[in-house]
């Protein structure tokens, strides 16, 4: 029997960054949302495919689960690669069993953007050129000005 359930997201142009994901209904604290989907690759066929020190604007779609599995949401992702970051996010993710889901942190109202921080590594020197490759456009008054790990 299929549901009747309105789908917790829809995508659309943000205002933040390109393409997002916004709350198609209210999303309730704890909530799973939407699983992150990709295929499913080594760490080194993940850096083969983007160079995002030749980029100006480096590749967002690649999910590290551990340190030898990353999820390219580029190929057979599912609409949780157009959640953007945001440094006071609304979701989280969480690893289970090296499957990746997007986790309300708090109760999202509907037409709300679905953002999470993206915590991402970065092997190089956290210079101005990775600063600039990587700035944050989250607008938020938290805001550290990168999407980076802080380190």
């Amino acid at each position: 029997m299929a549901s009747d359930r309105k789908p917790f997201l829809e995508v659309r142009a943000s205002p933040v960054h390109g393409t997002g994901a916004f709350a198609a209904r209210r999303i309730r604290r704890g909530t799973r949302i939407i699983e992150y989907l990709g295929e499913r690759i080594s760490q080194e066929e993940a850096d083969r495919r983007y160079d995002d020190d030749a980029s100006d604007h480096p590749h967002v779609l690649l999910f590290s689960v551990d340190d030898d599995l990353v999820l390219d949401g580029g190929v057979g992702g599912s609409d949780a690669k157009y959640l953007n970051h945001c440094c006071d996010p609304n979701c989280e993710t969480e690893v289970i069993d090296g499957r990746v889901f997007i986790i309300a942190l708090r109760t999202i109202a509907p037409g709300e953007e679905l953002t999470y921080d993206y915590h991402l590594d970065y092997d190089g020197e956290y210079d101005e050129e990775a600063l600039r490759k990587f700035a944050c456009r989250c607008g938020s008054p938290a805001c550290r000005g990168t999407m980076l790990a802080v380190r």
